[in-house]
């Protein structure tokens, strides 16, 4: 299932969800080597992107001595002397915990930002507009950290670079789901054919949580040295339906029904 957008209209523009989707648009096209080849951009993560290895042990793979190496072999093999060698010319002063918050405006490829927009977009507005900006943007900020933890106590020694918007966009669909439950959510299935229809937020991202969580315990068993990071995801979610539910519960629907009748979304 695919959302395309929601009944579920705002009083004011979204001036924050907009500026962070700008941002992420930004980095993916200015700064990360989008258009250079797949070692360039593997480089860039490794010496930008959130390394589980390095927030554990709190320094980078370029300066981790004998011990990243290790981490380095378990997950890529021999060579890991050479890619060492190579962190400590190309960013050896990498600062782990910097990377936490780089890593919630990087992305791997076209697919990925585009959908992580796209749930921010139809989303995060609804979030931000009964809230408030400055209050969404730690709320965001503050499920991406969740979202790290969470990976982190499943994967502490991993090498693999750690990137995306994913963990503190899922900390504002846990938060939707508890503020907007009914609301309708118009919705591409695929089931032999395409169609669109509406759902309430309940099931479009009650299926999105559960699919997050039983791909997250069925890879508990297996070595992966890439891919989703399906724990982020449950991690994030969880704590925005917690936060949601412990402040602002009385925001969303419920909230709503003692208020004028809101002005439609811009887009």
């Amino acid at each position: 299932m695919i959302p395309i957008r929601d009944a579920n209209p705002t009083s004011r523009f979204a001036w924050v969800t907009f500026a962070i989707i700008a941002a992420n648009v930004a980095i993916f096209l200015l700064w990360q080597p989008t258009f250079a080849s797949e070692g360039r951009q593997q480089a860039f993560f490794f010496c930008h992107a959130e390394i589980p290895w390095e927030v554990t042990h709190q320094t980078n793979l370029a300066q981790g001595g004998r011990a990243a190496r290790q981490a380095l072999a378990t997950d890529f093999g021999p060579g890991a002397a050479a890619a060492q060698a190579f962190l400590q010319h190309r960013c050896p002063h990498k600062s782990w915990w910097e990377s936490i918050f780089v890593a919630m405006f990087l992305h791997g490829g076209w697919l990925h930002i585009g959908g992580n927009m796209l749930f921010l977009w139809i989303f995060g507005n609804n979030v931000e507009d009964r809230i408030g900006r400055f209050t969404f943007l730690v709320f965001y900020l503050l499920g991406g950290l969740a979202a790290t933890g969470l990976q982190l106590a499943f994967d502490p020694n991993s090498a693999v670079p750690n990137l995306g918007a994913s963990g503190a966009i899922a900390a504002i669909l846990g938060a939707y789901l508890v503020m907007f439950p009914r609301a309708r959510v118009t919705t591409l299935v695929f089931f032999f054919f395409i169609t669109a229809i509406e759902l309430p937020a309940v099931v479009v991202l009650g299926s999105w949580f559960v699919l997050q969580l039983f791909s997250g315990v069925g890879g508990l068993g297996t070595q992966v040295n890439g891919g989703v990071a399906y724990w982020a995801h449950v991690g994030g979610f969880i704590f925005g339906m917690a936060g949601a539910w412990l402040f602002f519960r009385d925001r969303g629907e419920r909230g709503r029904l003692r208020q004028a009748p809101p002005r439609p979304d811009l887009f």
